[in-house]
């Protein structure tokens, strides 16, 4: 089992964590293009950051970005290729270490001598989920459950199997993960992610989820399907869940909250029918928008191409 779980793809179960501290507060105005959200959290809650930074030499990653997400809420971190949605997400999850400003979940700092207790409180998944050996679906699965191995849940077995179904991979348990299409790996490891925090804790402590772009493999019933199933858990559950997308189609539908990314600055924040508008569409992503309602209430961007890159910003 240690020889799993020594490969990188497995640290959000491992809890190899650097650190963070204290919480943020938001501003709640809603502008078309400066929306940012406040909102006061029950004592002890939340997934917090605040004022993160990040750079590489001389490069801004991220820049004073601040965020908040309560338990039960679905969120979304948007924005062009090489906006800092990546990095923000490790930087949340414990992953990499924030040059400035802090995180906490839960009040409690992102801090190493935390790992244990924070991998059963959060799970990751990133964007790369290459596994070193030729494991079955159920063992990927299984490995969600290590930081649970020192006082393991009643039924282990049963965990497992309620995540595969979760997911729809339960007929593909026996098969390598190998022989799967990349959408159908991308469902194994959403079911390991939601193994690892399938239950409650103990102390009552909200669970987290932290996915990175988990419908890029996916084709359009299965991108759907996966949001609806996180989208459901953090109802019932009150599981808080933040996830990197591309579409934000997807964020108007299932998401409560979103933050937009461009150049590493967090550009508009707040519910998404309020924060993804044609005018911040535009301007974020160069391309023309117009909203439209579908036929079950919910809005939609019908995108076309844009006008050419205004002089002076660099593609992304």
């Amino acid at each position: 089992m240690n020889a799993r779980l020594l490969d990188a793809d497995w640290r959000s179960a491992c809890g190899e964590l650097p650190g963070g501290e204290r919480p943020l507060w938001l501003d709640d105005d809603v502008d078309e293009d400066t929306a940012t959200d406040v909102r006061a959290l029950p004592e002890g809650h939340g997934l917090c950051a605040m004022d993160v930074g990040v750079r590489a030499g001389t490069r801004a990653l991220l820049q004073g970005v601040s965020l908040q997400l309560a338990p039960g809420e679905v969120g979304a971190i948007l924005g062009p290729n090489g906006a800092g949605k990546s990095t923000l997400l490790s930087v949340l999850a414990g992953l990499r270490a924030p040059d400035s400003g802090c995180v906490t979940i839960n009040r409690q700092d992102v801090a190493p001598e935390r790992a244990h207790a924070l991998a059963r409180q959060r799970a990751v998944l990133p964007q790369e989920t290459a596994v070193a050996f030729d494991f079955r679906v159920q063992e990927v699965v299984e490995l969600g459950r290590y930081p649970h191995h020192q006082h393991p849940a009643r039924d282990e077995a049963a965990i497992v199997q309620a995540a595969m179904v979760a997911t729809g991979v339960a007929a593909m348990a026996d098969r390598s993960l190998a022989s799967l299409s990349g959408g159908e790996r991308a469902r194994a490891q959403l079911a390991r992610v939601m193994a690892q925090i399938w239950e409650p804790s103990a102390d009552g402590a909200p669970r987290w989820m932290l996915l990175d772009e988990p419908t890029a493999a996916l084709d359009l019933r299965h991108q759907h399907e996966t949001l609806r199933t996180v989208q459901r858990w953090a109802r019932e559950q009150g599981v808080g869940v933040l996830a990197v997308l591309h579409d934000p189609n997807l964020a108007l539908r299932y998401a409560d909250r979103v933050w937009v990314l461009d150049g590493g600055v967090l550009q508009s924040s707040g519910p998404p029918a309020q924060v993804l508008r044609p005018a911040l569409v535009q301007r974020v992503w160069q391309v023309q928008a117009s909203t439209v309602c579908a036929a079950d209430g919910v809005a939609q961007l019908l995108i076309a191409a844009g006008e050419p890159l205004t002089s002076g910003k660099e593609p992304t």
